[in-house]
């Protein structure tokens, strides 16, 4: 597909060359007619002409639509799939992605911009999930997109949602970019006085916020729009190429480059304009039109004839009205008023469809985002004077309130507060409020979803890389401590719990609410259970329970499906953020060889079928509720010695007998099988003559 187009036939040719012409060029595609049917011979050429344009082969195309066009005259509508096929043509030559695949990647420079209007973040709210916008843009967009535009998660902007701005990042962008920050606002006021009509008042705004922000592409684009508006298309084509020389593939610049381009009559290059923002995104409906009904060279070309009583979204009336919107005037390409008739031609000068763009060019015009302790530079390369003192950066700027340290997996709450995502937990546990404002945090509670705020993570490891390194090995190392079972394990004072027997929770306490979190996200999924003891807070004996799942609450509470896996012994006894832990020691059954293990069989299979006798003497109701609960009686073991605990039946029948707990805490410290097989033998014996009397 080449850049160079034949020009048009200047006299009609007979009709059998016409019909010649479409017939070659259906039997090249192999497709059938776009307009169904052979219908007027107009018809035929525009449908043949499509389908050569989807082939790629646009040289072939275009005599057809100027063939057409001598037959009918063709509306804007008519050529969609020719302004379609040139936009891929500028795609490919431009190596831009492919229709459909969405905008290039935001550049590094742009962490301080808003994804929605792509302007400087003013009044910067955190949604739920961790994306960060202007106020005015959520406010907006939100009743018509509850989904964020990053992420698509539902609910991010939710219409029932008080919107607070993000109090960090607000403090923290108006000490660092004082200049640009106030820019924003004169952009926000200039936007409300476009709305109100007040035009001259609104081009003063943008020309203070100009002055204070040389580098905001967003606030020429706007200043084009009303030039625009004002009919001074100079100064608005002005604008617009340096919205562009600023953004190089931003398609509002474009858009606004083309209509200003369009207004001064140099449609050729409109069109350019137009098609490549449809390279750039090929739905987007506004450029498709322009690029429908902009004429190319009047005098030359086909005509294009408008639907009657349609009111399209062209830029090229001369006397351009003021849409009334509630939109801000960077949304009103899609509010512009209608274009007069004119004549329509593709030409071989659409070799101009090829845009160089000048990588010196693009580099001057690009704006420094790090803290840089140099000038910044205007759009002509020029020193502006604006420093910007990222040298003088405070540590402490960024430090969790809560913990007094720098934000970890910083989280921001609905009121606009921030903390590290433990420490607000940890709050949370205490008091459904947040820490600073009070605000209640119920709702946030009952999600059990708290995401990081991505704009922070992203200030921190850009600004503070050291400090963050510093961080983030103390946390690993709190980890790395929570995570050993030997050293400091948290214990849970509670009841009873046996290896392989099923021990259910109910966590409501705070600090059990903590340690069930940190047993979890260590990894590790395992506490001790110990009895309460009047002397030491806990007895010397326990063992160590498994998480197999926790159900959360919206009050915060929860359930935890639990399991016995290994008996230990208690060292030393301490505490942690106000709950207990200890040093342990794992202890394991005693083996035995010979005439020993061969007496201790005959015990076990014994002890067993008495156990298992007991058990169905039972009442169908007590035993309906025990099965419940530890469910059914674990099978005899072939070898008795083959777990270091123990027959997994014996810690079953332990936890179903009524026995206190100071009368089972003995078993669990037992290392001989054999003993312990004789004290459950003297228990159920008991309990048998007992039911007996």
């Amino acid at each position: 597909m080449g850049s160079h187009l034949p020009p048009p036939q200047q006299q009609r040719p007979e009709p059998q060359l016409v019909l010649q012409l479409a017939a070659g060029a259906l039997q090249a595609q192999n497709l059938e007619l776009s307009g169904g049917g052979l219908g007027p011979e107009w018809q035929v050429l525009l449908g043949r002409a499509d389908a050569l344009a989807y082939g790629g082969r646009l040289h072939e195309a275009l005599p057809l639509y100027q063939l057409a066009s001598r037959h009918q005259q063709l509306r804007a509508e008519q050529l969609e799939k020719l302004v379609e096929c040139l936009a891929q043509s500028v795609r490919i030559k431009e190596g831009l992605p492919a229709a459909g695949s969405g905008p290039p990647q935001p550049r590094e420079w742009d962490v301080f911009r808003c994804r929605k209007c792509q302007g400087f973040l003013f009044e910067p709210v955190s949604l739920p999930c961790g994306h960060t916008f202007c106020k005015k843009c959520l406010e907006r967009d939100r009743a018509a997109e509850s989904r964020c535009v990053l992420c698509k998660e539902e609910g991010s902007a939710a219409a029932g949602q008080l919107l607070r701005v993000n109090v960090i990042l607000s403090n923290l962008l108006a000490k660092w970019f004082p200049c640009q920050v106030k820019a924003s606002q004169l952009r926000h006021e200039g936007n409300l006085l476009y709305k109100e009509k007040k035009l001259q008042a609104a081009l003063q705004k943008y020309n203070e916020a100009v002055s204070l922000a040389p580098n905001d592409h967003l606030l020429y684009s706007n200043r084009s729009q009303i030039n625009s508006t004002l009919k001074a298309c100079e100064d608005a084509l002005h604008d617009a190429e340096t919205a562009c020389r600023l953004q190089p593939y931003w398609l509002k610049g474009h858009l606004r480059k083309g209509q200003a381009l369009a207004n001064l009559g140099k449609t050729e290059e409109a069109l350019r304009e137009f098609l490549f923002c449809l390279a750039l995104d090929a739905g987007n409906k506004t450029a498709k039109s322009e690029a429908q009904k902009v004429n190319v060279e009047q005098k030359k070309g086909f005509p294009i004839q408008e639907e009657p009583n349609v009111t399209t979204s062209g830029s090229l009336r001369k006397s351009v009205q003021i849409t009334e919107s509630k939109k801000d005037c960077s949304e009103e390409e899609n509010k512009l008023t209608s274009m007069p008739e004119s004549a329509f031609l593709i030409s071989e000068k659409c070799s101009l469809l090829k845009r160089k763009c000048c990588s010196e060019e693009m580099r001057n015009a690009e704006v420094p985002c790090k803290l840089m302790k140099k000038d910044t530079v205007d759009t002509k390369g020029n020193s502006t004077g604006q420093h910007i003192p990222f040298e003088f950066v405070d540590p402490s700027d960024l430090d969790c309130s809560l913990c007094m340290r720098l934000f970890y997996e910083p989280v921001t709450t609905p009121c606009g507060h921030t903390f590290c995502l433990k420490c607000l937990e940890r709050c949370l546990d205490h008091n459904p409020k947040c820490p600073l404002c009070k605000e209640g945090l119920s709702e946030c509670l009952a999600m059990r979803k708290y995401c990081k705020t991505v704009l922070m993570e992203e200030l921190i490891a850009r600004y503070l890389p050291e400090e963050l390194t510093e961080r983030r090995k103390i946390y690993e190392e709190e980890i790395a401590e929570l995570s050993n079972l030997n050293k400091n394990v948290p214990i849970f004072v509670c009841t009873m719990a046996y290896p392989t027997v099923p021990c259910p929770l109910h966590i409501f306490e705070p600090c059990y609410r903590l340690m069930i979190r940190r047993c979890m996200e260590t990894g590790t999924k395992q506490f001790g259970m110990c009895i309460s003891d009047p002397v030491k807070g806990f007895a010397d004996y326990g063992c160590i329970l498994e998480i197999r799942n926790v159900e959360f609450f919206a009050d915060g509470r929860s359930v935890v499906d639990s399991i016995g896996k290994r008996r230990f012994k208690v060292i030393q006894h301490s505490q942690r953020d106000g709950y207990n832990t200890a040093d342990i020691e794992y202890i394991e059954d005693q083996k035995v060889q010979g005439q020993e293990y061969a007496a201790l069989l005959v015990l076990h299979d014994s002890v067993y079928d008495q156990a298992y006798m007991w058990f169905n003497s039972l009442k169908q109701a007590l035993k309906s509720r025990i099965l419940s609960h530890f469910g059914p009686m674990p099978a005899k073991d072939p070898d008795p010695q083959a777990n270091p605990n123990g027959p997994a039946w014996c810690w079953w029948v332990l936890a179903v007998l009524p026995l206190e707990n100071r009368a089972q805490l003995p078993f669990l410290a037992m290392k001989s099988l054999k003993d312990r097989l004789n004290g459950i033998r003297r228990v159920l014996t008991f309990m048998s003559r007992t039911r007996s009397r």
